[in-house]
């Protein structure tokens, strides 16, 4: 059964917003500052240019193959089942730990010390039954999120333009061109929430028009709060940012602004909650079309008759994730949550290079750029990170070699 076009633009941007302004600003700034020091906006600057070079490939591919599984449905339309395998697999993996990542970021800003772990399992498990009820739920509750999300990130804009003049941070450490670049890498983990609308590409209304406006949209307005908000932190913390478990809220204390803490931190768990509900939404909806074509059980295939959602999926992702919670740290989930996403982007490119000129929306270099820069940064991730990532990686293709040999058999 085919999911309902249900989404508009305005819905499509809210769900893209959603998905990257929890995870930028409320969770990436302590290892993103603690590798790329005083280069820390020349890493934002690079991240952000790779990003827009994938969401310009994600863009063209989505006008084309407006169906769920983004990267997924385009490498395996546009170079072959392994490669379609090896994208969708990728984003799995990378977006249940960015899922567990701002389940933890939410309860770090909305729990005490020593409830921060249950609390980030049910958060998990209440968005993942909101989920089950219907996308356009889902689009309501995700566009409320980052509007609340973006009214505290003003204060603490605000917070820190009034004490940066007078503010005397610790000095960050000089930037090398490793630590920028392992910063980049670190704060792309933010930027990845584009993907998104692309997984979606079943759901939204006028798609060919649609998702490419709402991606670079979406990335545009997250670039411009991720610049604003990383210059606060860095003027007025400075290196203290990087042993924060929330340098955002400390902005605001530095400030003076005692009254604004309240309102910052419900907003950081707030951002944190949006996030969180896009990306099990568009894991979902990967796993949705991975289950279809049997490259996972088929039974996740499943599209609930009376919501339309992939419901057997959506709840098997959340279980995955709450086991992850449970079991992982915060640093640990964005390392390797970026790992996955990095290659899932490198085939993301990879794809749109192959379209023809028909289908052809933006220049070859666009995607050559953002394949290399994908390449590098994920080349110089923390080294436990792309281990782990590695393995996990292989284990995937391992599982569609031994069921294709088992299905040969029979």
């Amino acid at each position: 059964m085919p999911l309902a076009r249900r989404l508009t633009l305005t819905d499509a941007v809210s769900i893209g917003l959603g998905s990257m302004i929890g995870a930028g600003v409320f969770a990436v700034w302590a290892p993103a500052l603690g590798a790329a020091g005083s280069g820390i906006l020349l890493a934002l600057a690079l991240a952000a240019v790779v990003a827009f070079c994938n969401a310009t490939s994600s863009a063209q591919l989505a006008a084309v193959h407006p169906v769920s599984g983004g990267t997924y449905s385009y490498a395996r339309a546009e170079i072959g089942p392994w490669a379609g395998f090896a994208a969708g697999w990728c984003f799995v993996i990378g977006k249940v730990a960015s899922c567990a990542a701002m389940a933890m970021t939410f309860a770090a800003y909305a729990a005490p010390e020593g409830w921060r772990v249950p609390v980030a399992a049910l958060a998990v498990a209440a968005l993942a039954a909101v989920n089950c009820f219907g996308v356009t739920r889902t689009a309501l509750l995700t566009r409320i999120l980052v509007v609340v999300s973006l009214l505290g990130l003003a204060v603490v804009v605000a917070a820190g333009v009034s004490s940066a003049p007078g503010a005397s941070p610790a000095p960050l450490p000089d930037a090398t061109v490793y630590g920028v670049l392992q910063g980049a890498g670190l704060l792309f983990f933010a930027f990845a929430g584009y993907a998104r609308i692309a997984t979606m590409g079943e759901e939204v209304a006028d798609p060919a028009r649609s998702i490419p406006r709402a991606i670079v949209l979406a990335l545009g307005g997250a670039i411009v709060v991720y610049a604003l908000v990383g210059l606060s932190v860095m003027l007025v913390l400075g290196s203290d940012a990087t042993g924060s478990a929330h340098p955002v809220a400390d902005v605001v204390a530095a400030a003076g602004w005692t009254w604004a803490g309240p309102v910052v931190r419900i907003a950081a768990a707030t951002a944190s909650l949006g996030a969180l509900l896009a990306l099990l939404t568009g894991i979902g909806r990967t796993t949705l079309a991975m289950a279809r074509e049997a490259d996972l059980p088929r039974w996740l295939s499943a599209v609930d008759a009376r919501w339309q959602v992939p419901r057997r999926a959506e709840i098997t992702i959340g279980v995955i994730v709450i086991v992850v919670v449970l079991i992982a740290d915060l640093r640990g989930a964005i390392g390797f949550s970026s790992f996955g996403v990095l290659l899932y982007y490198l085939l993301a490119n990879a794809s749109a290079f192959r379209q023809g000129a028909d289908a052809r929306r933006f220049p070859k270099t666009l995607q050559v750029l953002g394949a290399l820069g994908c390449l590098v940064l994920v080349s110089t991730l923390p080294p436990v990170a792309s281990l782990i990532g590695s393995l996990v990686v292989l284990c995937g293709l391992a599982y569609r070699m031994l069921r294709l040999r088992l299905t040969r058999t029979r």
